[in-house]
């Protein structure tokens, strides 16, 4: 039965990560990982995080199964942070959230709930998305076209293009937009691009759906998701998958949720027991200690307090390092504008540079980024920041 099998290329990011590990240069750096890195190239346990465990290590006197929906007062968490507590009790028992395994769960369940509710529909990416989403969501047996987003000769968003294409879009499809700090690109939407389209959704019908990854690695907690606030206030239906991988620095946790909101509070209780039923068939029940992590925090007002600021910590140190590595590109001589770097959000951007060149930086100087050439800015820090900036001046 097995012998027929044929060995499956590597991860384009993964097996970056695995020849990254296996070069035994000091200088080498890895661009390419999607994890938050701190001043030491550690992924570091956040302060409320280590504090939340003790207390549930003292405290906690079971594991048995919680629901294949999750733990009800982390579910009421996430709406929290994603909605705000208006918008939350405005769309009451219109909205349903559900705990998933990660931000990849709660995109799989959204797959299977879609397939489900029109097995027909189309899902709408940008051009370009996160290099997982349709084959995540592909998997399910979900179909794709893409619209226009990124201009890789401006560095900016192809707004224009971007709404002609989804002026065409029709009801029954979705859209998938990603809530804040792009990734690839870190090129967001402004608020008045949002708002625009607010208006094409309304007009055509199709279904928003928004990947929620990074809210607070941007501009901040409520900044981050005015997009999603202002369509979960406008539109009649609306899905969210959300993440606490990288604001609660949960990666291994696997901690996330699904959020839909119904035109009805009828529609919503149905939806609740075909997402309750996708996850039976998925995975049973999502694991407990990230989410039992996270509601911790957030009940104590101590904890939270204190999350909070170290995420801005987090983030305003990304955002320096946006504009240290731009300043230091221009010190150093690169006539280059790379000045779209610093104001770009979250970890990720396009440095731009060719193929040929992303080969040279990884065989000959060490410095690991993917074959698009996106970076992740928070993998830099003061040790390594003047080596990367010579080895891009060379290859340019």
């Amino acid at each position: 039965m097995f012998q027929s099998l044929q060995p499956l290329p590597p991860d384009p990011i993964l097996g970056l990560s695995a020849a990254y590990r296996a070069d035994a240069n000091p200088s080498k750096v890895d661009l390419g990982v999607g994890v938050y890195k701190d001043a030491n190239g550690n992924t570091p346990v956040m302060r409320a995080v280590k504090r939340a465990e003790e207390i549930l290590v003292a405290s906690q006197n079971s594991k048995a199964y919680v629901a294949p929906t999750g733990a009800a007062g982390y579910n009421e968490i996430i709406a929290s942070l994603m909605l705000g507590n208006t918008l939350k009790q405005f769309l009451s028992d219109r909205r349903v959230t559900v705990q998933t395994p990660g931000g990849c769960g709660g995109l799989r369940i959204a797959a299977e709930f879609i397939r489900h509710a029109n097995p027909d529909a189309t899902v709408w990416v940008s051009d370009p998305t996160w290099a997982n989403h349709i084959p995540l969501l592909g998997s399910a047996g979900l179909k794709f076209k893409q619209y226009p987003y990124y201009d890789h000769s401006t560095h900016s968003v192809k707004f224009d293009e971007m709404l002609c294409c989804l002026s065409e879009v029709p009801k029954g499809d979705l859209v998938l937009l990603h809530g804040c700090c792009h990734n690839p690109s870190g090129a967001d939407l402004t608020r008045e691009q949002w708002l625009a389209v607010r208006e094409v959704a309304l007009a055509q019908g199709f279904t928003v759906f928004i990947d929620l990854a990074y809210q607070g690695l941007g501009d901040g907690l409520d900044a981050d998701v005015f997009g999603v606030r202002l369509l979960a206030e406008s539109l009649p239906e609306l899905i969210v998958v959300s993440s606490c991988s990288k604001n609660f620095g949960l990666y291994r946790e696997r901690t996330g949720a699904l959020t839909v909101i119904c035109e009805t509070a009828e529609a919503a209780a149905a939806v609740t027991t075909l997402l309750a039923s996708a996850a039976r068939a998925n995975y049973s029940m999502p694991p407990d200690h990230g989410a039992a992590i996270v509601q911790t925090i957030m009940e104590n007002p101590e904890l939270s307090t204190d999350w909070d600021f170290e995420l801005k910590e987090i983030r305003d140190r990304i955002n320096s390092l946006r504009a240290l590595l731009v300043a230091r590109l221009q010190t150093a001589g690169v006539d280059r504008d790379f000045s779209f770097i610093e104001k770009e959000k979250g970890m990720f951007s396009f440095l731009g540079v060719r193929k040929d060149q992303i080969q040279t930086l990884i065989h000959k100087y060490s410095i690991y980024l993917v074959g698009s050439s996106r970076i992740n800015i928070a993998s830099m820090n003061e040790d390594n920041i003047d080596y990367i900036v010579q080895s891009i001046k060379a290859v340019l």
